[in-house]
């Protein structure tokens, strides 16, 4: 399938696992990293340089937070990362956590400023993983076990649905979302991927509702409307795993698209030549500003 002409290399930087793409709302700035190379990146358009970070544990996902730091999913637990010294400060991490078999994955905050973040196992063991909720105060809640591989979070304009991806389901799931208390109820099945997608990873919410999802070992990102479960945009990428996805720039009107390099073999990599790096796209739609970690 051939690239969409709507889709090119931003920054041609290569991460074995580049993941948890941000749009920083108060910095201006596009955040993303990679898993096991430990790093964290930040960039602007317009400048060419790319700044980064080196830390001392696998970073999963990054998130605004109201003193001016990012809150961090690392391997050890969440922390408080400030993004100017690349220094990590720990905040909580869930009873029992053992990071030599389970490792955080993807994560974002919700409307009232509160971090939701997964988990997935080494091993690949269904049903072990967890979706955890981290407040301001410091506790860490599970609001869903069973969990095999945690991913995409996207909340509606609304707040009144929260939309999630258990990546081996190869589903988006919908909850409904209680705002004043950060409960799920309701569940269903929103859309169901075959096979020949891949796996539904990251995914992002547009001004419209629309749900964007990129598709590990699937070459694209696609748009729905997820009420309806109904396709409106695919974005084919000259590279096969595909991990996440954020709208920004100044009027958060580019999409920002992160890959990985991580489980192809060499002749696959030599075929993909831009495997791990940075993609953006013009698709015509606008996005929303990430929500922010809400600190006590």
């Amino acid at each position: 399938m051939p690239t969409d002409p709507r889709v090119s290399v931003f920054r041609p930087i290569h991460a074995e696992l580049g993941e948890g793409a941000l749009w920083h709302p108060v910095r201006k700035s596009l955040f993303w990293v990679d898993i096991p190379g430990m790093k964290v990146f930040e960039t602007r358009p317009g400048e060419k340089e790319t700044r980064s970070f080196q830390l001392d544990q696998k970073v999963t996902a990054v998130a605004p937070s109201s003193d001016g730091k990012l809150i961090a999913a690392l391997h050890r637990g969440i922390y408080l990362l400030d993004p100017d010294t690349g220094i990590a400060t720990e905040f909580a991490a869930p009873a029992g956590l053992n990071p030599e078999r389970i490792r955080f994955n993807d994560g974002k905050c919700d409307p009232a400023g509160r971090f939701w973040v997964g988990t997935f196992a080494w091993n690949d063991k269904p049903g072990t993983a967890h979706l955890y909720r981290v407040d301001a105060k410091r506790s860490i809640t599970a609001m869903r076990d069973g969990v095999t591989c945690s991913n995409g979070l996207s909340w509606t304009a609304d707040t009144k649905t929260l939309y999630y991806i258990d990546s081996p389901t190869r589903t988006v799931q919908a909850f409904d979302f209680d705002i004043a208390t950060g409960t799920l109820s309701r569940h269903r099945i929103a859309i169901t991927f075959t096979e020949a997608d891949g796996l539904p990873d990251g995914c992002t919410m547009d001004a419209e509702d629309h749900l964007w999802i990129a598709h590990w070992g699937g070459s694209k990102v696609t748009c729905w409307d997820p009420k309806n479960a109904r396709l409106l945009d695919t974005l084919h990428l000259p590279v096969s795993q595909v991990t996440s996805c954020a709208f920004g720039g100044p009027k958060l009107e580019t999409l920002f698209i992160t890959c990985a390099s991580e489980g192809l073999s060499e002749a696959q990599k030599r075929a993909e030549p831009e495997t791990g790096f940075l993609f953006s796209a013009q698709p015509g739609a606008r996005g929303v500003p990430a929500n922010i970690f809400r600190l006590a």
